[in-house]
């Protein structure tokens, strides 16, 4: 199987009052149609530049991206744009306050001709329906809706552009966590309906846990451990991956013993 999206020797340098900043090196991994791989690390390890540069909106200093086998430009076309949709972590920012929620989706329906134009009114009330809000909410503002109503939304944006891959940006991080569990399983259950794929952007392990199929551990600009997320968190290979994971709050006595053997072995190595 052919990957859906493949990274290659990627690496991305900023010029910053004159000096430049390496902010990746040499990042490289594939996956999947399908698959949900988080990203995570914490501020400044470069996820989030990784995220742009997938998106199209940072060209890379080097290396190539390819998408379904063929090559990713820096200057996108209108599919590739379609095919690649973000979730941001605000979802307030990236809605426009004077469109009502129905003009906002059916905003996306118009621009990538998607259906019929008759009836794509009655599709944004479908796309609401699928994450799990009312179809009467097509009349309402942004402001009008909470932070986890406004993330369905955008979550329901990404749906209506009928995207292959989602790059969720911190999609939960904003959200309390009651309403953080409820957004999580909406995209757990998205995933799995329509085969969706996930690149998943965090600095909170504990959120991507019950959602990845893969975790890739950013520090400084680097990879410095990927693989299958239940081999992540139970037996991570290196010491930034069990700091991380050793500062996960812990609700249960399997994992407060996972937290409790990390924070031995990284006291053993010191």
């Amino acid at each position: 199987m052919s990957a859906l999206l493949s990274v290659r020797n990627i690496s991305k340098t900023f010029n910053v009052a004159g000096r430049d900043v390496r902010a990746l090196e040499n990042i490289s991994f594939d996956f999947n149609a399908g698959e949900c791989l988080a990203v995570v690390g914490e501020s400044g390890s470069g996820k989030s530049t990784i995220a742009n540069i997938i998106l199209g909106i940072y060209a890379a200093t080097s290396g190539d991206l390819a998408f379904k086998g063929q090559t990713l430009p820096a200057k996108r076309t209108q599919t590739h744009r379609q095919n690649i949709q973000l979730v941001q972590q605000n979802p307030l920012s990236s809605l426009n306050p004077r469109r009502s929620i129905g003009a906002s989706l059916r905003l996306a329906l118009d621009v990538h001709n998607i259906g019929d134009k008759s009836g794509r009114d009655k599709r944004t009330g479908e796309l609401l329906e699928e994450v799990g809000l009312p179809e009467d909410f097509r009349k309402r503002s942004p402001s009008a809706l909470s932070g986890g109503q406004r993330q369905r939304v955008a979550i329901a944006r990404a749906l209506a552009c009928q995207s292959e891959l989602v790059v969720l940006d911190e999609p939960t991080s904003a959200l309390d966590v009651l309403v953080q569990a409820r957004v999580l399983k909406l995209l757990k259950e998205l995933k799995d309906k329509r085969g969706l794929t996930y690149i998943f952007i965090t600095h909170d392990l504990s959120v991507v846990r019950n959602i990845a199929d893969r975790v890739a551990v950013f520090e400084k600009g680097r990879i410095v451990e990927i693989g299958c997320t239940d081999a992540i968190f139970t037996n991570p290979q290196h010491a930034y991956t069990r700091r991380l994971i050793g500062a996960v709050p812990v609700v249960s006595r399997d994992e407060a013993a996972l937290r409790d053997r990390l924070m031995e072995q990284e006291n053993a190595n010191d």
